[in-house]
């Protein structure tokens, strides 16, 4: 059987390899910049999430999957390869200095790999939790997802009493977006999690990344972190998510700002930095419409509204789009977001401020400018600087022991996004790929984004 772990190791070298100086430069220079960080990620056994607390100075290397659906995809299994390589090439080159590779180092490298990460780069993965269940039109639950009134919910308030495999999907889909053999893993553990939608979908994907891993030959069991919700709901008042969303909603100015990071005018204001959550439960930021109102340039309050909205189609079929299901509407005053706390009132903060919240000191984007989001990115970067020069959010560094400075920023590169051999489609399930192989002989591109510093 062919070495398909060194066949990609060797690839990546070859075409990405500039990326891993990028890595190993940060990482050296982060070593002398003590931040007294407490980390604690987790790993997930058997529906049970093990915290992993780092005590020790550590670099930290974000990938992430998603909540959307519980099968892994090939663009999720591809980036979890991507960021095991990255890490175990910057890890080895930290303790043997940069070289141009040769075989005794493919050799050593292809060793790390298969076994768990141990190095000073530590790489794991965020999991968003405030997306809705069903966010790409890909969910075998979809059906039941809606009959149960949870269509426009967060996905970490989904509850999985109610779900079950939608038939007429996994018809239309098999071979596609999902497999036979996916469809009776999913079934088979919809209710061994104690109803919990997220611990569900981690055992379903921890599952698969083992199975991907005992094929590609690597250790592709990372770390985790849930954000923003999972993180909310644990903090307290004092925390570093509350801080943040506080901080954003003090007045005028704090709220401009914050417009400004996303290139965005206060002519309207429509635009919410966190999203309030309905009595109802409903959640989805695509379904919410908002409006935040001041007098003389004092804040006081938001208005939402949900509506039922059509979410994003998958590329089987662009005309089968799932829906967020509401309908509701309230006012949220501007001191229930100005002294936070999110048990008082739920909602979910824009990814660009709650993503500073994550330990990440680099991270890796899947296909930016053309699968994934540009004005995100820049978004993300411009947060970032402002906070470093003190006009976004305060005491992050002494209170909080947040590194400031925007993260070093890779893609896995457009051209060269791995897809399924017969439809072509990246959200296509890795289970519904009959030659691995073929996604392995297509090797690893991956980018440093440069612009985005």
């Amino acid at each position: 059987m062919e070495d398909y772990c060194k066949l990609l190791l060797e690839d990546f070298l070859q075409n990405s390899f500039s990326t891993v100086k990028v890595l190993v430069e940060g990482a050296t220079k982060a070593k002398s910049q003590k931040t007294n960080r407490n980390i604690t990620l987790s790993r997930y056994v058997n529906c049970k999430r093990i915290p992993v607390p780092f005590t020790d100075e550590r670099f930290y290397l974000r990938g992430s999957v998603e909540y959307t659906n519980p099968q892994v995809t090939v663009e999720e299994i591809q980036g979890v390869i991507g960021t095991r390589l990255l890490e175990s090439c910057a890890n080895y080159y930290c303790e043997h200095g940069l070289h141009p590779p040769n075989e005794s180092d493919v050799k050593a490298i292809v060793e790390l790999l298969k076994k768990p990460p141990t190095g000073y780069i530590i790489p794991f993965l965020l999991n968003t939790d405030d997306v809705e269940p069903d966010r790409y039109s890909m969910n075998p639950l979809r059906q039941s997802i809606v009959d149960s009134g949870q269509s426009a919910f967060p996905a970490a308030n989904v509850r999985t009493d109610q779900l079950k495999i939608d038939e007429s999907y996994l018809k239309k889909y098999d071979g596609s977006l999902i497999s036979q053999k996916e469809a009776t893993l999913i079934a088979n553990n919809l209710h061994t999690c104690k109803g919990s939608y997220l611990d569900f979908v981690d055992s379903i994907k921890y599952a698969q990344l083992i199975e991907m891993g005992e094929f590609f030959g690597m250790d592709l069991s990372l770390y985790t972190l849930r954000m923003p919700i999972s993180t909310l709901q644990t903090e307290g008042k004092n925390g570093l998510l509350h801080h943040i969303i506080s901080e954003s909603h003090q007045n005028y100015a704090s709220i401009e700002q914050a417009y400004n990071c996303m290139g965005r005018s206060m002519s309207k204001r429509t635009t919410l930095l966190t999203v309030p959550h309905s009595k109802k439960g409903f959640g989805s930021k695509r379904a919410a419409r908002g409006k935040l109102h001041f007098d003389n340039g004092n804040f006081l309050d938001t208005s939402v509204k949900y509506k039922t909205t059509a979410l994003y189609p998958n590329a089987i079929d662009p005309e089968d789009i799932a829906f967020a299901g509401c309908d509701d509407d309230f006012t949220v005053t501007r001191q229930k977001l100005a002294e936070y706390d999110y048990i008082a009132t739920p909602s979910s903060p824009q990814f660009f401020l709650y993503s500073m919240g994550s330990p990440e000191d680099a991270a890796i984007w899947h296909g930016v400018g053309t699968f994934g989001s540009t004005q995100l990115l820049q978004s993300y970067s411009a947060a970032r600087n402002a906070c470093m020069t003190g006009q976004l959010i305060r005491n992050l560094n002494t209170k909080y022991h947040v590194r400031l400075g925007v993260p070093l920023q890779f893609n896995m590169s457009a051209d060269g996004m791995w897809s399924h051999p017969k439809h072509r489609n990246i959200d296509a399930s890795i289970g519904s790929v009959e030659d691995l192989a073929d996604l392995a002989h297509r090797g690893m591109r991956m980018e440093y984004l440069s612009a985005f510093k």
